[in-house]
């Protein structure tokens, strides 16, 4: 039972680690490539990585383990980790996670520059 308990909750903190790992990267390099500055920095990026898996490793270390596992079918050696299921997932949540910080980061960009013209204005 214990050990179904391990394998489901490294598989779920794979899930989590990959999709916030993957949100990172695809924010850096594109706010990069189009603000040329970017919005996370290296050290910002760390301090994420720590606190995601600090907090995700403690919330899945410490789920107690159901009678339910016991009547599934353990997974083989050739089962992979990152299942079709897992990847749709990390997919689908990637892209809203996207959407919603490139939507944050893109109004506060079009802000700036609008305030930037209004203060060019008035030194005119």
């Amino acid at each position: 039972m214990w050990g179904r308990n391990v394998y489901d909750s490294i598989a779920k903190f794979l899930q989590f680690q990959l999709t916030v790992n993957v949100v990172a990267v695809i924010v850096a390099f594109t706010g990069a490539c189009i603000t040329q500055d970017s919005p996370l920095k290296a050290v910002q990026m760390l301090w994420v990585n720590l606190i995601m898996d600090t907090l995700a490793s403690l919330a899945l270390a410490t789920e107690p383990p159901t009678e339910a596992l016991l009547l599934r079918r353990p997974y083989g050696r050739d089962h992979p980790l990152v299942s079709g299921t897992m990847l749709r997932n990390i997919l689908g949540h990637a892209t809203y996670q996207l959407l919603v910080i490139f939507a944050l980061l893109f109004t506060a960009l079009q802000r700036a520059q609008r305030a930037q013209a209004a203060r060019r204005e008035e030194r005119l």
